[in-house]
C-alpha cells in the first residue's frame, strides 16, 4: 500500500497546477490540470453511453480521467512548446512520466494512458474528443462570467471533426450556439 500511497502523492500536484494556456491568455483563475481532468471525464460519461454502435464506457472514463496525468510532472505544456519542441519529444516525455506516476498506480492506469496516447481504439477517439470538447465548455463558462477574449479557441472548436461520434457532433453544435 505505501507505493499506492506514494503514487497517488505524486499526482497531487495536479489540483494545484493551473491549464497553461487559460494563464497565457490572462484568465485571473483558470481551471487546474484536476478540473480539467474531471470535467473530461464528466464530458466523457454524458457522451459515451449515448455513442452507436455502443462503447465500453467504463473504458472511455478511464481514458479521460489519465489523459494528462503526466501533467503532474510536466506541467501543462503550452501549444508553442509542442511547436517548439516537436509532437514527438512531447511525446516521449509524456510516456516517460507517465511509467513514472502512473505505473506505480496500477497496470491498468498506466495502459489506459498508453492506449489514450496512441489513439487507436474507438474509446480512446472518443476521450480525445471529450478532452477538446471540455475546452470548449470551459470556454462558454469563463465567457458567461465575462473573462477575456477568448475567441481564438472558437474556431478551434469549430475545426474539430466529431464526425466519427454523433452525441459528439451534438454536443459540439450545442456548445457553438451557446458561443455565438
Amino acid at each position: 500500500m505505501k507505493q499506492i500511497v506514494e503514487a497517488l502523492l505524486a499526482l497531487v500536484p495536479l489540483e494545484a497546477l493551473p491549464r497553461t494556456g487559460w494563464v497565457q491568455r490572462g484568465i485571473a483563475q483558470p481551471e487546474c490540470i484536476a478540473g480539467h481532468l474531471v470535467g473530461t471525464t464528466l464530458v466523457a460519461l454524458a457522451l459515451a453511453p449515448r455513442v452507436e454502435p455502443p462503447l465500453n464506457v467504463d473504458r472511455v472514463v478511464a481514458l479521460a480521467a489519465v489523459h494528462d496525468a503526466p501533467e503532474a510532472l510536466l506541467g501543462d505544456l503550452p501549444m508553442s512548446a509542442k511547436r517548439l519542441l516537436g509532437a514527438e519529444a512531447k511525446q516521449a516525455a509524456e510516456e516517460r512520466a507517465a511509467r513514472e506516476v502512473l505505473g506505480p498506480l496500477s497496470e491498468t492506469a498506466l495502459e489506459r494512458f498508453l492506449e489514450a496516447q496512441e489513439g487507436s481504439t474507438r474509446e480512446a477517439q472518443l476521450a480525445r474528443l471529450c478532452d477538446k470538447l471540455q475546452l470548449g465548455l470551459r470556454l462558454l463558462a469563463y465567457r458567461k462570467a465575462g473573462q477575456g477574449n477568448l475567441d481564438e479557441f472558437i474556431e478551434g472548436l469549430c475545426n474539430l471533426d466529431c464526425s466519427a461520434f454523433e452525441p459528439a457532433v451534438e454536443f459540439q453544435r450545442e456548445l457553438l450556439a451557446a458561443l455565438q
